[in-house]
């Protein structure tokens, strides 16, 4: 999962893309970079493995001179932290286009060879590069010397066409101005703001979450529909079209349960308000399915599941308590690479209070349970606090499936709740009890903000992909995305910098 920001403003837009980076960083926390335009139309770039606050200083924002730009907050799918891969991309024919992408292309290899047919060279393992090489072959078919909008919706037409998956796109295009799309299903979100400079003209952003808006002063128009794009040139006119074919909405649920923030709108639906749903639901599943529990305090695992916990106490009548303190500098742990990693992570991340816990029967809350490394370890946690029983809740159903749209869930049998029943997975995270979210009520949850959501992206829990692969691309993702080939990948990375600086100095 990665964050998407552009601006087309009156004034530069540096600072607007770093303070929109800033609170995008839950989504990508392994690279960041910007790219702006100045008015000479030179593309001013920095990028850089880390944190948004450690890649940029203050002198390279003053460097990103311009009133245009794109930034990107980056996590590897395929485990890779090459510097390298860190985006926006650039291509310098046609024209000049800098690119960054949020999602998962699952035609990768095969668009990858389409490249190479066009003469076109893709330098990294990135699906967003190769994403970039086909948007600039199409650019490249434009016949006229200063594309218009028809011209531009065209080649996303175009682009659209030969690409398969979940995006969302911010692109500049020198002399044209910004593009943004978005995929036919709407799987993962890209929205739409504006506000009026100190000269009364209208700038315009477009970004993942709609907190990048609100931190920047910008109002939420709306979300991009389905196969939409959007042209604003850098006089800030601003054109749109659907260049998708059989588009319908269908967005990720998970964005809901764990990756966006709380303080986002996402699809019309206030992801603070659906999360209070989610708890609501999951405190009534308990009443009336496992009412025998006695349950002396409800504990959520920071910080996603804390909204939805206290919704679970109030509704159970149940004390709320903060029992755990986090370590706000630890990373996302079910995305680190390698099962090492992420145990020495989890205790790192989280230490009990142990008053909470002493002589108590515990509910502990989460928003999901993925691999179960997490969630043994803090059940063991509560209990050398002293917790007497330990019940564990996930507002999420049982994740049994790989995510293939952008999300870093790898191969079926590194998930705990492939192939096991509850009662299984229970003993091996050493709970006394486990209950999971409904599907239908989670999907509620969402739907109750937004009755307009019909759909969903569930195949995580489900494995109904929305946008199917062929037949070898599971074994493709478990080749790269597994936990050796994150190890092995790592290690790659780490020596070929390390060569880079050698060669340097």
């Amino acid at each position: 999962m990665c964050g998407v920001v552009g601006v087309v403003g009156a004034a530069p837009v540096n600072l607007t893309l770093y303070n929109a980076l800033q609170v995008l960083q839950h989504r990508g926390q392994d690279a960041a970079g910007i790219i702006t335009v100045d008015a000479d139309g030179n593309f001013h770039q920095r990028k850089a493995n880390g944190m948004v606050r450690d890649v940029f200083e203050q002198r390279h924002i003053m460097r990103l001179s311009g009133n245009i730009g794109i930034g990107h907050t980056r996590y590897p799918t395929a485990g890779s932290s090459s510097a390298a891969e860190a985006q926006p991309f650039y291509v310098n024919s046609p024209f000049g286009i800098a690119l960054a992408h949020n999602g998962n292309l699952i035609n990768a290899r095969e668009l990858t060879d389409k490249c190479r047919k066009a003469r076109r060279h893709v330098n990294t393992q990135s699906d967003s590069e190769v994403l970039l090489n086909i948007l600039a072959w199409h650019i490249a078919g434009i016949e006229h010397e200063s594309p218009d909008e028809t011209d531009i919706f065209k080649a996303v037409t175009q682009v659209m066409a030969d690409i398969r998956g979940g995006y969302a796109v911010v692109a500049l295009v020198l002399g044209v101005g910004l593009i943004a799309f978005r995929d036919p299903l709407g799987i993962r979100p890209l929205v739409l703001g504006e506000r009026q400079s100190a000269d009364g003209k209208t700038e315009y952003m477009v970004a993942s979450e709609s907190v990048a808006l609100d931190v920047n002063g910008f109002k939420l128009v709306r979300d991009l529909e389905p196969g939409e794009a959007l042209l604003i040139t850098a006089d800030g006119t601003l054109s749109a079209a659907v260049c998708a074919q059989n588009t319908r909405l269908c967005p990720c649920i998970f964005e809901y349960v764990y990756f966006a923030r709380p303080d986002s709108v996402i699809n019309g639906a206030s992801v603070y308000a659906t999360r209070v749903r989610m708890g609501t639901k999951l405190a009534q599943k308990i009443k009336r399915d496992y009412g025998q529990l006695q349950i002396d305090a409800v504990i959520p695992i920071p910080e996603t599941s804390a909204d939805i916990a206290v919704e679970i106490a109030r509704t159970l009548g149940v004390p709320y308590r903060q029992g755990f303190v986090k370590n706000r500098y630890v990373g996302r742990t079910f995305i680190m690479p390698g099962q090492g990693i992420r145990k020495k992570s989890v205790r790192s991340k989280l230490n009990p209070i142990p008053a909470e816990f002493a002589g108590k029967k515990v509910l502990l809350v989460d928003d999901s349970i993925v691999r179960g490394t997490t969630s043994l370890q803090i059940v063991e946690m509560a209990r050398e606090a002293g917790a007497n029983e330990v019940y564990f809740a996930s507002a999420a159903p049982a994740i049994k499936y790989p995510n293939i749209y952008g999300i870093d869930m790898p191969t079926s049998r590194e998930l705990i709740a492939y192939g096991r029943s509850e009662d299984e997975i229970c003993k091996l995270i050493h709970a006394d009890a486990l209950i999971y979210q409904s599907l239908e009520d989670l999907k509620d949850s969402v739907r109750e903000e937004n009755p307009l959501l019909e759909d969903f992206d569930t195949s995580i829990f489900t494995g109904e992909y929305p946008v199917p692969p062929d037949q070898n691309y599971f074994a493709e993702i478990a080749r790269l995305r597994s936990d050796d080939a994150k190890a092995d990948k790592a290690w790659q990375d780490s020596s070929n910098e390390a060569l880079d600086i050698y060669n340097n100095n």
